[in-house]
């Protein structure tokens, strides 16, 4: 056989009540809260969590290590990251080498932002095509690359 060929699949996720799921996506091992909805092509991975009455538009990845608070919004094709590729290229199955990444309550994430290990706190409101760097501690709203903080809401 001259390649592997590997299927779309929802495996051993914890689901709460009420949740929507489009196909084809790729979820395991991870858990979904009650009343949030997942999009097509949308990856979450192993011990991932999403809280409850969550939006996860299509394209996202969501890996291991990554937690995301109740009510909150993510855009077509957000990325997030947890190899931050410490010692000079990818950490090659390391997982000691991830890192975390928190996400608060009622955040809203715009498309195509790419979220870097971090702890971003409620009530934040992040731009499409943004790349969050560094904790985001003030609630507001932030855009660019790197992320700023850009007036309070």
């Amino acid at each position: 056989m001259p390649f592997e060929s590997y299927k779309a699949t929802i495996r051993d996720v914890e689901f709460g009540e009420n949740v929507k799921i489009t196909e084809p996506c790729n979820l395991y091992e991870c858990k979904i809260g009650s009343g949030s909805f997942i999009g097509p092509f949308v990856e979450i991975q192993k011990g991932a969590v999403i809280g409850e009455n969550c939006r996860v538009q299509s394209h996202s990845f969501i890996c291991e290590l990554v937690t995301i608070g109740n009510d909150c919004f993510i855009g077509h094709g957000v990325m997030f990251i947890n190899d931050l590729f410490s010692e000079g290229g990818p950490a090659q199955g390391n997982k000691e080498l991830w890192k975390k990444t928190n996400v608060g309550q009622h955040v809203s994430i715009g498309s195509n932002a790419t979220i870097l290990p971090v702890d971003i706190c409620d009530q934040v409101v992040i731009g499409a095509g943004s790349v969050v760097t560094k904790d985001i501690t003030k609630p507001g709203i932030y855009a660019g690359n790197p992320a700023k903080f850009l007036r309070s809401i």
